[in-house]
């Protein structure tokens, strides 16, 4: 309740202070040279953009062979609790198995890990490091604060050189290599202004190989991490149909959906032959998914915080849920590695100490055989969503749960109200 509470809260602080700062921004199409503009490829995947999404899909489908499984691999948001799913593909490299994926896809903190998930193990080492380094810690400092400055609570500026320090040009050279294998990497912002989930094929950026591809693929990793109210919006040159530059104000691409494993607009889609299962999809959320009983403070911040709560895991519930069923019907095996229920989990705590404590148990959980619930073939008499948890001794202590508070035994039984 605390991880939520003081979430609300910043969102709420963000409201009141939202005179304060702005972010100027042009009404209309931009002038930004005389001379004819010369297009690239266009990187990014539009949810309303059907002929793209079907292209896409295509492309993907054609992969769907008995003969050739295709792994793909989903990472939600989550801000500090990555660490978890950073932790749990370094544990399942060290048990042996783990597969190398054909597609990554990756929202929020997610999209900060989907380029080092996407080139494999040989990269676990930076991925641990961007995790555990401490470089995060001074995300929500009140150094970072900025209000008065920005339309949210503190500047991108820590997060800004923490995609900096990693997106490195062997980075951008690698992702581009896999690229030309065949493999992608997909990351979701939110255009706040369309309302749209906007897909990005990072793989074709590093492909373009220069300077401004570059500074767009950081651009792109920013906006995804960038929750409303607590980082600026990021704003992003994008070409329209009648060839005008206009800039696009992108956000969290954890708004519209909490992990990306389909395209809203396809999510009733049906392969055209039915072959069996012809691939995996793996889903790891940075996050809790299981209901937790307990008692609503009477005050508005408690109120706020547990509704939130309820709200944003129901929400991840039928968006799994309608992610399962595509994966029936599609031939996909899809199993789904959360935070278990039992762990003090904090979205917003980025201390050192705490996020090497949740990438030690990701990695602890990884490198065993339950971590993962298989919901692709799930019998229909059983939950959706089993309770995730582990034992006591397997807690990290800054991870262990405040115990609940409760009345001593020796305390009289309270008052029957009169009446």
């Amino acid at each position: 309740m605390r991880r939520i509470g003081s979430g609300l809260f910043g969102v709420l602080m963000a409201l009141a202070l939202s005179a304060c700062g702005t972010l100027d921004r042009p009404t209309g199409p931009l002038r930004i040279t005389d001379g004819t503009l010369v297009k690239a490829e266009d990187p990014r995947i539009r949810a309303s953009d059907g002929a793209r999404l079907q292209a896409f899909t295509q492309e993907i489908g054609q992969r769907l062979r008995p003969d050739k499984p295709t792994s793909i691999l989903a990472l939600s948001g989550g801000g500090a609790n990555g660490a978890y799913g950073a932790g749990l593909l370094v544990g399942w490299t060290e048990q042996g198995d783990r597969p190398a994926f054909d597609v990554v896809t990756g929202v929020s903190t997610g999209a900060l890990a989907a380029p080092f998930a996407f080139l494999g193990s040989d990269w676990d080492d930076e991925l641990q490091h961007a995790y555990t380094s401490g470089a995060a810690s001074n995300l929500l400092s009140w150094r970072s604060f900025a209000a008065f400055l920005n339309p949210s609570l503190f500047s991108s500026q820590v997060l800004r050189n923490l995609v900096d320090e990693n997106v490195t040009p062997e980075l951008m050279q690698a992702v581009a290599r896999e690229h030309a294998k065949g493999r992608r990497l997909l990351v979701a912002t939110t255009d706040l202004d369309s309302e749209e989930t906007v897909i990005w094929d990072m793989g074709l950026l590093a492909t373009q190989g220069d300077d401004n591809a570059r500074e767009l693929f950081k651009e792109v990793l920013v906006a995804s991490a960038s929750i409303p109210g607590v980082f600026p919006p990021v704003l992003i040159a994008g070409l329209q149909d009648d060839d005008k530059v206009v800039l696009e104000m992108h956000v969290d691409g954890g708004v519209n959906t909490p992990f990306l494993a389909i395209p809203e607009d396809l999510m009733l889609w049906t392969r055209p032959k039915d072959e069996g299962r012809v691939g995996a999809l793996y889903v790891i959320v940075n996050g809790q998914v299981g209901r937790n009983d307990g008692v609503t403070p009477g005050r508005l911040s408690g109120i706020l915080a547990r509704t939130y709560d309820s709200m944003s895991k129901a929400s991840l519930r039928i968006h799994l849920a309608v992610t399962a069923a595509f994966a029936r019907r599609n031939g996909l095996n899809m199993a789904l590695s959360a935070i278990p229920d039992n762990v003090a989990a904090s979205s917003l705590k980025f201390d050192q100490e705490t996020m090497t404590a949740m990438f030690e148990l990701g990695r602890q959980r990884g490198r065993g055989a339950d971590a993962w619930t298989r919901l692709g073939e799930r019998p229909a008499d059983q939950p959706f969503i089993p309770q995730t948890t582990i034992s006591e001794s397997q807690v990290p202590a800054v991870l262990a749960p405040e115990p609940s508070a409760k009345p001593p035994a020796d305390a009289p039984p309270a008052e029957k109200p009169k009446g």
